[in-house]
Formats: C-alpha cells, sequence, structure tokens
C-alpha cells in the first residue's frame, strides 16, 4: 500500500526509467558549484531573471531540465518573436 504523502521518498524512479518532479530540481548550492560562484550569487542571478526559476514564498523552485538548457545557451534566451539580428556596422 502506498503512503498518504506522495513526496515521502526524496527521488523515485518511474516506470520509464526518469525521475519524479523532485528529483528533477537542482538546489542553488548545486549550481554555485556548478557555476564556482556563492550562493548569493545565485541568488541575486536568479531574482533578476539570469537563471531560469520560480519563486515560491521564500523558496526558489529551479528545475534541472531549465537550468541544464539554460548552461548549454550559455544563458541566451531565445524568445518567440523579440529576435532582432546582430547590427552590422560597416565601415568605410
Amino acid at each position: 500500500m502506498r503512503s498518504g504523502n506522495p513526496m515521502s521518498a526524496k527521488t523515485q524512479s518511474n516506470a520509464n526509467g526518469s525521475t519524479d518532479s523532485v528529483g528533477s530540481r537542482i538546489s542553488v548550492p548545486e549550481i554555485a558549484q556548478r557555476l564556482n560562484i556563492g550562493r548569493q550569487a545565485v541568488y541575486s542571478m536568479l531574482e533578476r531573471g539570469i537563471i531560469p526559476g520560480v519563486r515560491l514564498g521564500r523558496r526558489w523552485i529551479i528545475t534541472r531540465h531549465a537550468y541544464e538548457q539554460w548552461e548549454r545557451s550559455c544563458g541566451t534566451h531565445t524568445r518567440a518573436g523579440l529576435y532582432s539580428p546582430p547590427v552590422e556596422k560597416v565601415v568605410n
């Protein structure tokens, strides 16, 4: 029989081998370690929208998928309909 608390286990494997939502989050200390910066710098980047995350009360929720996608793209955002091509200035 299952326990009444769906989050009783920190991470559980699904039938397809992936982990549940708790396991798909990344912590601020882990991000700080990966970027070789302090935790306060990570919080600052989250508040300014540089690192993708959602604030829930006093906590930040950062999904591993969103963070790793941000990390792979070097933090560049691709926004639908807001793309402006790079400006090239030619000087003769």
